[in-house]
């Protein structure tokens, strides 16, 4: 199993709205490193949800349900997504700053690499960040 952080501005696409809808694809990312973690995905992944821009912090835990597939969004087969449905809001939602003044969190990809919106966490990482928001 791998573990993954995704990134959402609320305003968009809110861990709320995730939960009413009960699954989506996640569609829209147009870079292609993340794109290739998209495709790196496995069914059965967990990951991250995060809220970028307005309160810059993890929120819950979400599953991947499907591996990557053509994004039905454009018509461009350079771009895919994967399927992931809700698994539990954190009690306690993890800040940026929290996770930035985490001694064993300063190599997690959302510091190194910010602008990413789909990243590989390690699996002792996620642990933390979970553990965190309980």
């Amino acid at each position: 199993m791998n573990y993954w952080l995704v990134k959402s501005e609320p305003f968009k696409y809110s861990w709320d709205d995730l939960v009413k809808d009960g699954w989506t694809y996640w569609d829209g990312v147009r870079n292609y490193q993340a794109r290739n973690n998209l495709k790196a995905m496995k069914k059965g992944d967990l990951v991250l949800y995060y809220h970028s821009n307005e309160g810059k912090e993890v929120v819950g835990v979400a599953k991947v349900i499907k591996e990557f597939y053509q994004d039905p969004t454009i018509d461009d087969d350079r771009w895919v997504v994967v399927d992931v449905e809700p698994v539990n809001k954190l009690n306690n939602p993890v800040t940026l700053s929290e996770i930035k003044n985490t001694k064993s969190l300063q190599k997690v990809p959302l510091i190194t690499q910010s602008r990413l919106s789909v990243m590989p966490v390690s699996k002792k990482d996620f642990d933390t960040i979970v553990k965190m928001g309980k």
